[in-house]
């Protein structure tokens, strides 16, 4: 048995070892606080922009600003919360022309890469899905930690188009502007 425990204590030093350093490198996840935090976007109809925000979302964002590579950020959105201050477009916005709810409910992000840019500028690669099209978008952003305690600002713009937002009469940009940007600015606790 002392020849067993002497031939695996080695082994298991080493292993402990690589399971303590690989749990040291681990990015920290971070619990965006809703009440203090904004997912907006913006767009342009008949040559005046507007602003808007989702108010429901569930956020999931894993990041060390030491290694920003080994970050990850997932959202999904609920479309049906859009709200714009605008009694009628409030009213289209979950119909059939835009985010046609009844058959596409939320919308999804997923980052497949993230990089600093310079500073406390990054930039997060990823998936958007939206009306069950899925195509690249980039996340511009800038983030600021301070102990346990983050605030994220940025943007994400592209063409409603890519995503089939606005059918019909709506398709063709004439009243509502093809390019939107979807904006954000999280607060955020790192949790543990």
């Amino acid at each position: 048995m002392n020849h067993i425990i002497r031939t695996l204590a080695p082994a298991l030093v080493l292993g402990t070892g690589i399971v303590c350093q690989a749990h040291a490198v681990q990015a920290a996840e971070w619990q965006v606080e809703k009440d203090h935090s904004v997912l907006g976007f913006t767009g342009m109809q008949t040559g005046s922009s507007f602003k808007g925000a989702f108010t429901r979302y569930e956020p999931t964002i894993v990041f060390d600003p030491s290694q920003p590579e080994k970050g990850h950020i997932d959202l999904t959105i609920d479309l049906a919360s859009a709200q714009t201050g605008d009694r009628q477009r409030d009213t289209a916005l979950p119909g059939q022309y835009w985010f046609d709810i009844a058959h596409f409910p939320k919308a999804h992000f997923v980052s497949t890469a993230i990089r600093r840019i310079a500073g406390e500028h990054y930039e997060a690669v990823g998936t958007l899905t939206l009306r069950n099209l899925s195509h690249p978008v980039t996340l511009d952003f800038t983030l600021h930690i301070d102990g346990r305690k983050a605030h994220a600002q940025g943007n994400a713009a592209f063409s409603r188009a890519l995503f089939g937002v606005g059918q019909g009469p709506w398709a063709s940009g004439q009243w509502v502007a093809l390019p939107v940007t979807v904006t954000f600015d999280f607060v955020a606790n790192e949790a543990g």
